[in-house]
C-alpha cells in the first residue's frame, strides 16, 4: 500500500516537472516585444505598468503586500492601490511622485512576452527618454483626458518618430475623470492626429483607457460601450514586430568576434541584425568590399541551415579575407553604404556642451572611430519644431550637423535600419557617453573626394634626409617660454645638419588661422589645422617643431593620433602661472586682468597640463639653452 502511494507520488511528480518544463518550452519560444510609455508629467504611466503586471499576474504575494503597505503610506490614490509605486523605484520620485529614472519591467501574457520601459515626462529628463526608447518597437502614449494634448507630448511624440518607433498607441487615460464622455475622446484623438501628420507619423491606434480602474486594460470596458476596438494588451499581443520586418531586409552581421580556437577554424560571430543567410549565398565583407561565400552557420546547437534577424551565430567563408571586428557581412549585391562625411541628428545627452571640431569617439554597431562633428546647421525645437541657428548643443538639446570620421564605416540611413545608422558619441577622456545619433545620409563630397596615390612615399622623403620625421609639439602657458625654446632647439639641429620647420602658435595666425579667434570652438579648429599642416610637413620627412598654448588634452591626443606611433613629441614648457605672470613680456595677462582680453588661458580659458608628457621642462630650474640641450639628447638618443 505504501509503495503503491509512493508510486503515485512519483508520478505526480513527473506530471509536475512535465507541466513545468512544458511551460518553460513555450515560453521560451514565445515572441518579444519591447515597448516605452511616455507623455506629459502625471499622466499615468507608471501607474498604467503597475496596472499591466497586476492583471497579467506578474506580482508575487510579498510584493502586493508590500503595495498595499506603501499605498496607505505614500500612496495617491486616497488609500487605494497605488499601482504607480511598483515602477516608481528612486524615492525622490515616490516622494514627488514624477517619474525620474527609466525604469523597466518584464511581464508575459500566453501569447508574447513584453519589456516596458517607463520613461519620464519632465524636459530636463529627455536624455532617459532617449535611452528608453532607443531599442523600443513600440510606443504608448499617454494624455490625460482632462489636459488634452500638451507641450510635452507633442516633444516625446517627435522623438519618437525621429528614434524610429513606427508603432503608435495613443492612450487616452483617465477617461473616468471625465465621465468616459466619448466626444473627449474624439476631439482629443483628432487633435492629436492634425499634429501627427505634420510630423510625418503614420498609422496611430487610439484607444481610450483608465489605469487606475483598469477600463480597457485587459477586457473591454462596459462603461465605454461605444468603443469597438481592442484593449491595450490585446493590441500589445497582436502587433506586428520589427524584427518580423527586419527579417525580410537585406542580410546584414556586424561582426562582434574573430573566433579562432584552433588553427584550422576561423569564423566570424555576430548578431544577424537584418535578413536571412543560408550555406552557399554570396556575401561582401565591408569597408574592403572582398567576396565570398558562406561556408558554414555555426550555432551553439549544432550547423544551421538558415539563420535569419536576431539569432547570434558564427560565419565561415569559403575564402581566406581580411575581416575583423567592426567589419560587416552584408548580402553581395545589395550591400550598405560606406563613407566617412555624414549629416546626422544628434540628441546631446552631457553636462558639457558640444564642442565643434573636438573629436569624439563614434561608436556605431561594433564599429568604433574617431569623429569630429561640426557647428550645428541648426538646432530643433521640439516644442514648436522649429528651426533655430546654433553654434552648439547643450544639455537635451537636439540639433542637424555635419561630423567626419577618421575612417570610412559601414552604414544605413537610420530611417531604413536602426542598427547600422544609430550611434553613439563618447567623450575621449572620461569615456562617458555624450550624445545619440541617427545618420541621414553620406555627403556628396565624401564620394566624389579619394585619395591620390603618390610614387614617392614618407619613408623615401625620410631616407633622403636621413633624419626620422617626427613633430616637437612644445605646450605651456603663454609666457611659458615655449617659443624661445623652440627657437633654440631648432638653430641647434640646423647646425646639425638637420631638416626642421617651426610653427609658431602667434606667426600662424598671421595667415593659415588669421580667421580664427580665441573661443573655445576656434582654439580647437586652431590646433587641428596645424595639426594637420605639421602631419603633411612630417609626411616630407622634416623635423617639425610647433610651439602653441594648445590647452586642452583633447586636441593634443587628436594630433597624436594623426601620426605613426613614436612620431609625436609631447613637451610641456611647465612654468607657474604666477611667473609666466611676472615675465608678461606682451602684456597680455595685464590687458586679461583688466578685463581688455577674454578668453585668455590661465585667467579666463583653463589650461589643461599634459598628465604624461614625453619630456617635462621646468623653466624655474634650468635656462632654455639647457632645456633645449635636453629635448635634442632626448629625440637623437
Amino acid at each position: 500500500m505504501a509503495a503503491s502511494s509512493q508510486d503515485q507520488s512519483y508520478r505526480a511528480d513527473a506530471l509536475i516537472g512535465a507541466d513545468i518544463e512544458a511551460y518553460l518550452e513555450a515560453h521560451q519560444h514565445k515572441s518579444l516585444l519591447r515597448f516605452i510609455t511616455c507623455g506629459s508629467v502625471d499622466d499615468g504611466k507608471s501607474t498604467l505598468i503597475g496596472r499591466l503586471l497586476y492583471d497579467s499576474r506578474m506580482i508575487f504575494e510579498d510584493q502586493l503586500a508590500a503595495l498595499e503597505a506603501d499605498s496607505r503610506r505614500v500612496g495617491t490614490q486616497e488609500g487605494e492601490l497605488d499601482f504607480a509605486l511598483l515602477v516608481d523605484g528612486l524615492a525622490a520620485e515616490r516622494e514627488q511622485g514624477i517619474t525620474i529614472d527609466v525604469a523597466y519591467r518584464f511581464f508575459a501574457t500566453e501569447k508574447r512576452k513584453f519589456i516596458v520601459a517607463d520613461t519620464p515626462g519632465h524636459e530636463q529628463y529627455t536624455r532617459n527618454m532617449v535611452t528608453g526608447a532607443s531599442t523600443a518597437d513600440l510606443a504608448v502614449i499617454l494624455i490625460d483626458a482632462r489636459k488634452g494634448v500638451l507641450t510635452q507630448t507633442r516633444r516625446h511624440s517627435y522623438l519618437v518618430h525621429l528614434l524610429g518607433i513606427r508603432d503608435v498607441v495613443l492612450a487616452v487615460n483617465k477617461m473616468d475623470l471625465v465621465g468616459y464622455d466619448r466626444a473627449v475622446f474624439d476631439r482629443i484623438v483628432a487633435d492629436y492626429r492634425a499634429f501627427a501628420e505634420t510630423i510625418g507619423m503614420g498609422a496611430i491606434a487610439a484607444i481610450p483607457i483608465s489605469g487606475f480602474r483598469g477600463d480597457t486594460i485587459t477586457t473591454l470596458s462596459a462603461n465605454m460601450p461605444w468603443y469597438g476596438g481592442p484593449t491595450l494588451m490585446a493590441h500589445l499581443e497582436d502587433v506586428p514586430l520589427q524584427s518580423d520586418v527586419a527579417r525580410d531586409a537585406p542580410f546584414r552581421l556586424p561582426v562582434q568576434w574573430v573566433n579562432r580556437p584552433n588553427l584550422d577554424f576561423r569564423g566570424f560571430s555576430g548578431l544577424i541584425a537584418g535578413g536571412a543567410v543560408a550555406p552557399g549565398d554570396a556575401v561582401r565583407v565591408l569597408p574592403s568590399g572582398k567576396t565570398s561565400t558562406v561556408k558554414r552557420i555555426v550555432a551553439f546547437g549544432g550547423d544551421l541551415e538558415r539563420a535569419v534577424a536576431g539569432q547570434s551565430v558564427t560565419l565561415t567563408l569559403a575564402d581566406e579575407i581580411d575581416c575583423s571586428r567592426g567589419c560587416v557581412i552584408a548580402v553581395a549585391d545589395n550591400p550598405p553604404e560606406v563613407s566617412d562625411q555624414f549629416e546626422a541628428t544628434l540628441v546631446w545627452m552631457a553636462d558639457e556642451a558640444l564642442i565643434p571640431g573636438r573629436a569624439y569617439w563614434l561608436k556605431l554597431g561594433t564599429q568604433t572611430v574617431s569623429a569630429t562633428v561640426q557647428q550645428p546647421k541648426y538646432q530643433i525645437n521640439v516644442n514648436t519644431l522649429e528651426h533655430l541657428a546654433a553654434r552648439t548643443l547643450e544639455l537635451n538639446a537636439i540639433g542637424v550637423a555635419e561630423l567626419a570620421t577618421d575612417r570610412p564605416i559601414v552604414f544605413a540611413p537610420y530611417a531604413q535600419d536602426r542598427a547600422l545608422g544609430g550611434f553613439i558619441l563618447i567623450d575621449k577622456l572620461t569615456n562617458a557617453t555624450v550624445a545619440a545619433g541617427m545618420l541621414h545620409f553620406s555627403l556628396r563630397r565624401a564620394q566624389n573626394v579619394h585619395w591620390q596615390p603618390t610614387d614617392i612615399g614618407r619613408e623615401a622623403h625620410a631616407a633622403l634626409k636621413n633624419q626620422t620625421p617626427m613633430v616637437l609639439w612644445f605646450t605651456g602657458l603663454s609666457g611659458a617660454g615655449k617659443s624661445t625654446i623652440a627657437n633654440i632647439v631648432e638653430k641647434k639641429l640646423h647646425r646639425m645638419n638637420r631638416h626642421t620647420f617651426l610653427l609658431d602658435g602667434d606667426n600662424v595666425r598671421h595667415g593659415l588661422n588669421k580667421d580664427l579667434g580665441f573661443t573655445e570652438a576656434d582654439r580647437i579648429e586652431n590646433i587641428r589645422r596645424v595639426g594637420e599642416v605639421a602631419k603633411l610637413m612630417a609626411d616630407a620627412g622634416l623635423i617639425v617643431i610647433t610651439a602653441f598654448i594648445s590647452p586642452f588634452r583633447a586636441e593634443r591626443q587628436m594630433v597624436r593620433e594623426m601620426l605613426p606611433e613614436g612620431e609625436f613629441v609631447e613637451i610641456h614648457v611647465d612654468t607657474p602661472l604666477a611667473e609666466a605672470e611676472a615675465r608678461d613680456v606682451k602684456g597680455l595677462y595685464r590687458k586679461a586682468r583688466a578685463g581688455q582680453l577674454k578668453n585668455f588661458t590661465g585667467i579666463d580659458s583653463p589650461y589643461e597640463p599634459p598628465e604624461n608628457p614625453d619630456i617635462r621642462i621646468d623653466t624655474t630650474r634650468m635656462t632654455p639653452d639647457e632645456a633645449a640641450d635636453l629635448i635634442i639628447a632626448r629625440i637623437i638618443a
